[in-house]
């Protein structure tokens, strides 16, 4: 741990299509996502850490306390990444109190077993997709809640919300969901910052160079968005199904770290 003699050894992640690595490889070939990306990072400096990744998409907040506390707590990390709240974002009924209190009990429980904790900020949406505008009140008010929690429990936040390049599109994937190959590797350098990694620096907030001038529509691109993701996400919402319905976490158990860039 920084400050200490005592490495990191034992990595868990928690939480929803963000921590399992979507938009960032696929079921294919593999995902490997932000992450895996940190336990890349941790395994350089220290090659006996073992990771276990418990994330499965589409869960809610609530699901994630529910599912994978309990096996997190067993497998006894000294760090522990918790990202979560974003499918909540999106639902209809959204109470960001109720989300914040299920991050809350998972900051607690995992401090209190002696794990360093680390979790994100959400950008702002709306910088990301203008269809998202009317989620920017639910996201500033999930933002402080997690600050507010996270100095409670002493957990550390990699503040990606207040930086202007974590909105930047290319840092996403197409359907405006999950972040790109880039933006992972972004999101890795940011909480290796927060957690004081050997090596790593601010960086990771610089913006990135100037983006070619785009001649199109974008009204047109926003429905072409709108029609190949946002549409089908609502059906099925309404169908009462999510993309993780039958998924299990990708890598359960804890096992040792690859640190030449292939799938984990």
């Amino acid at each position: 741990m920084p400050g200490t003699d005592t490495p990191y050894l034992r990595y868990v992640a928690l939480g929803d299509s963000q921590t399992e690595g979507l938009g960032d490889g696929n079921d294919t070939t593999g995902l490997r996502g932000f992450a895996d990306r940190l336990a890349e990072r941790l395994a350089r400096h220290e090659p006996s850490l073992q990771y276990a990744n418990l994330a499965v998409r589409g869960r809610l907040a609530a699901q994630i306390h529910a599912e994978q506390l309990t096996p997190a707590l067993a497998l006894r990390p000294d760090l522990a990444t918790v990202v979560a709240g974003v499918n909540d974002l999106l639902r209809p009924r959204f109470d960001a109190d109720e989300v914040a209190g299920h991050l809350e009990t998972m900051f607690a429980a995992l401090t209190a077993q002696g794990a360093r904790v680390a979790t994100i900020t959400i950008p702002d949406p709306a910088r990301i997709s203008p269809l998202a505008r009317p989620l920017v009140p639910r996201v500033a008010a999930l933002n402080e809640r997690i600050r507010r929690a996270a100095r409670c429990h002493g957990v550390t936040v990699a503040e990606t919300a207040l930086h202007p390049v974590a909105s930047d599109s290319r840092l996403w994937s197409s359907d405006r969901l999950h972040a790109s190959s880039l933006g992972h590797e972004r999101i890795a350098a940011a909480l290796a910052h927060a957690l004081l990694l050997p090596g790593s620096d601010e960086n990771w907030t610089h913006a990135l160079p100037p983006a070619p001038v785009s001649t199109g529509w974008k009204t047109a691109a926003e429905l072409r968005w709108a029609a190949g993701f946002l549409g089908p996400w609502l059906v099925r919402r309404v169908r009462g199904r999510s993309s993780g319905d039958g998924r299990t976490a990708k890598r359960p158990l804890l096992l040792p770290v690859r640190t030449d860039g292939g799938p984990l």
